[in-house]
């Protein structure tokens, strides 16, 4: 997920472009998605999806192939919205605001850990649409954050991990201000100085990251059915601790402890899993175990890049009896 301003104004580059073999198979999801409700066109479709593919095999060119495997994997109908939204179409508009609004605040809650109605958490959900919109200071008029969705997570999982970075960020901003040296005595503050320097970027990021998810994945694998509920409905499905109640058969004090007991639990069965690494199977090789100071960097990194698609992890089946609501899994 990348959310960061590009310079494609200051420095052009060739866009990605489709295979005429892969036409039809456009076409074929254009027509799923019903993309023409939103006012959005053929051309602008396609060009969403050569973009995304280019993100993927990480260059512009790849094979009619390549693009049809990875067209599965795509959340199509997402990326459609998110595009009609970016060009401006005001259905689009309507629709995202009705059904993401309320989630955006719920979310900041959870990330700045706070009620849904206190302002920090209005705020940090509230600002979010500015950008989206493409009216924000940093992106020129018309440029809609949107631009940086692929449709590789659902919607719902990319807004989220804006959210959580732009909290970070700020926090870092923060702590770069109130980190800065005090100046001696009689001396001006040196400001052709740099306040922080950058550290290189880990090599090992993205392996760490990749070890975190399957690790993640393997731990709620192994949780009994009641506490993989719990965690589905609360994260995936975003019911409130009443209506998990009522679908589990507890009452909201106890999902709320339940929650917190099954958090502690997974984060302890991951942290395992980290350092136990895991023996060559398949004909695959195994992995060697982590330390603790490896342990606290995948951590960390996973809660930077805030990059856990969990739609993915709880998609093999659908909570029942979701009064009223029910979302589901994909199955």
């Amino acid at each position: 997920m990348d959310s960061r301003p590009d310079n494609s104004s200051a420095h052009p580059v060739r866009e990605a472009s489709l295979p005429e073999s892969c036409l039809p198979l456009v076409r074929k999801c254009f027509a799923e998605v019903a993309a023409e409700h939103w006012q959005l066109s053929f051309k602008v479709f396609q060009s969403a999806l050569a973009r995304s593919a280019a993100k993927r095999f990480g260059s512009i060119s790849f094979t009619a192939s390549e693009f049809e495997n990875y067209i599965p994997s795509l959340h199509l109908h997402d990326l459609a919205l998110a595009c009609a939204c970016a060009q401006g179409a005001e259905s689009a508009w309507e629709e995202f605001f009705a059904g993401y609004r309320g989630y955006l605040r719920a979310a900041s809650a959870g990330i700045v850990r706070c009620n849904p109605s206190d302002p920090a958490a209005v705020e940090l959900a509230d600002s979010l649409f500015t950008d989206l919109y493409g009216l924000s200071g940093q992106n020129a008029p018309g440029r809609s954050l949107f631009r940086y969705f692929h449709g590789r997570s659902s919607l719902k999982t990319w807004l989220r991990a804006v959210l959580a970075q732009r909290h970070i960020d700020r926090i870092r901003v923060t702590r770069r201000f109130d980190s800065l040296d005090e100046p001696a005595t009689g001396q001006a503050p040196r400001l052709s100085e740099p306040a922080t320097v950058r550290p290189p970027a880990d090599p090992r990021r993205e392996q760490y990251l990749e070890r975190f998810r399957e690790a993640l994945g393997d731990a709620l694998a192994s949780l009994d059915a009641r506490d993989r509920s719990r965690l589905q409905l609360y994260y995936a499905e975003d019911c409130t601790l009443a209506e998990i109640g009522r679908v589990i058969g507890e009452h909201e004090s106890s999902v709320s402890r339940n929650l917190e007991r099954v958090r502690k639990e997974l984060r302890a069965t991951v942290e395992g899993l980290l350092r136990a690494g895991s023996a060559a199977s398949n004909g695959n090789a195994g992995a060697a175990g982590f330390d603790d100071a490896q342990v606290a960097l995948c951590i960390q990194y996973a809660a930077e890049d805030a990059a856990i698609d969990l739609d993915k992890l709880f998609e093999t089946k659908k909570i029942p009896n979701l009064p009223g609501r029910n979302r589901g899994v994909k199955p």
